[in-house]
Formats: C-alpha cells, sequence, structure tokens
C-alpha cells in the first residue's frame, strides 16, 4: 500500500516537473519577446536622435520600409510577450491546483 502512495507522488512529481520545464520554456519565450520588442525602440532612438542630419523626405524610401520592419518587430514582441504571460499563468493555476490536490506533495513545492 505504500509503495502505490510512492509510486502516485512519483507520477505528480513527474506531472510537476513537466509543468516547471513548460514554465521555464515560456520564461525563455519572455526573454525572446521583450528582446524582440526593445529591438524597434532602440533603432527608432538612433533614428530620432540624429534626425537634424538628414531630411525626412529625401530618404523616405529608406524609412518607411524600416518603420514597416520595426512595426512587426514590435507586433511579434507583443505577441511573444502575451502569450508567454498567459502560459505563465495557466501553469502556475496547474501547479497550485496540483498543490491542493496532492496536499502530500506541497511543501516541496513552495
Amino acid at each position: 500500500m505504500g509503495s502505490e502512495s510512492e509510486a502516485n507522488n512519483g507520477g505528480v512529481f513527474g506531472e510537476v516537473q513537466l509543468l516547471l520545464a513548460e514554465k521555464r520554456t515560456s520564461l525563455a519565450s519572455l526573454r525572446t519577446g521583450i528582446a524582440v520588442f526593445a529591438l524597434p525602440l532602440s533603432v527608432l532612438s538612433v533614428l530620432v536622435a540624429t534626425s537634424k542630419l538628414y531630411d525626412v523626405f529625401h530618404v523616405l524610401h529608406f524609412l518607411l520600409p524600416l518603420l514597416i520592419l520595426n512595426a512587426g518587430l514590435v507586433i511579434l514582441g507583443g505577441y511573444l510577450i502575451i502569450r508567454s504571460v498567459a502560459h505563465i499563468h495557466r501553469y502556475e493555476r496547474l501547479i497550485k491546483e496540483l498543490k491542493r490536490k496532492y496536499s502530500s506533495i506541497a511543501e516541496f513545492l513552495d
């Protein structure tokens, strides 16, 4: 009877380990999203800082594709951030549910 409980706890520990691994993956995705989101902001800050050196209408054929690319990167970064945060919350909720369901392992998860 004791080995059945240990096997059950082992399965729960495996499930929690899987959820924690998925959470780490979501955190890595969040870091990537932040980096992708920050890149266009730094490019735009350089453009604003050097705006006295060029006339916007003379370089519009360069500036327009760059702004479109930056908008795409901002959208991609925002998507990665929002998706990662949603996944992290979901994994936290599942871990909390397992802790509530199996109180014997709750002490190991805090």
